[in-house]
């Protein structure tokens, strides 16, 4: 039985909005390598092998967003509890060393993003968090060092 993994409502939508945008280009490609096949001389037709190639790409990045949708189990994160981290809280860290804040969305490997502020509940940083209570201090290794902080608030996200 395979794991699911979660995922918001709005990584789910991402992935199924890829999933179509590619099966649409999957079908343009496939018309592509249809007429270049009807050129002839398959071995020395470029268009005909850049058609194929391109396709094996689409075909198998297809085959990992359907894997990615079946495994995923969405979590409304609007409805959350936010006694501690979890899946789809929005955490707000003091960092211990230099006195800043620091907020983070705890979202799934398939949604997170750092530039939009959300982390991986399987990334390190993400992986400390998860579990905390507000006034719970931790600290984990990151590439430059150790990150000391201290979780000074929990809360629900606006959007799903």
């Amino acid at each position: 039985m395979l794991d699911l993994v979660p995922v918001s409502q709005t990584g789910f939508n991402k992935l199924n909005e890829e999933l179509s945008e590619l099966e649409q280009e999957q079908s343009l490609v496939k018309k592509r390598v249809a007429e270049a096949r009807e050129q002839g001389d398959l071995k020395e037709n470029g268009e005909y092998i850049y058609g194929r190639q391109e396709l094996g790409f689409i075909e198998g990045r297809l085959g990992e967003l359907r894997a990615k949708i079946n495994r995923s189990e969405i979590v409304d994160c609007t409805k959350v509890q936010c006694d501690r981290a979890v899946f789809g809280t929005v955490v707000t860290l003091l960092d211990l060393r230099t006195q800043k804040k620091v907020v983070y969305q705890l979202l799934g490997p398939n949604d997170a993003d750092v530039d939009t502020g959300s982390i991986s509940i399987h990334s390190p940083v993400g992986d400390a968090i998860l579990g905390l209570s507000v006034g719970d201090k931790a600290s984990v290794t990151i590439p430059r060092g150790e990150f000391h902080f201290e979780v000074i608030d929990i809360a629900r996200p606006e959007i799903p």
